[in-house]
C-alpha cells in the first residue's frame, strides 16, 4: 500500500525570492548541460576521428567553480 503526504509551503517574501533564484540557477545549469551535450554530439558526428568525451562529474564541478 502506497501512502502519500502533501505539504503546503508558506514562504515569506524573502524565501520566495530565494526559491525563485534557485529555480533560475537550476534552469541555467540544465540549459548549459543541454547545450554542452548537443555540441559534443554534433562534433562527434561530424568528426568521427577526433571524438570528444563527455565530461565527468568532477570536470563539471570545476567548470561551475567548485573545487571539488
Amino acid at each position: 500500500m502506497l501512502l502519500g503526504f502533501k505539504t503546503e509551503l508558506k514562504p515569506t517574501n524573502q524565501q520566495k525570492t530565494l526559491l525563485a533564484k534557485q529555480a533560475g540557477v537550476a534552469r541555467h545549469a540544465c540549459n548549459w548541460g543541454l547545450w554542452l551535450t548537443r555540441n559534443i554530439l554534433n562534433h562527434n558526428s561530424i568528426n568521427p576521428d577526433s571524438k570528444i568525451k563527455f565530461p565527468t562529474a568532477i570536470d563539471l564541478a570545476f567548470a561551475f567553480g567548485s573545487n571539488g
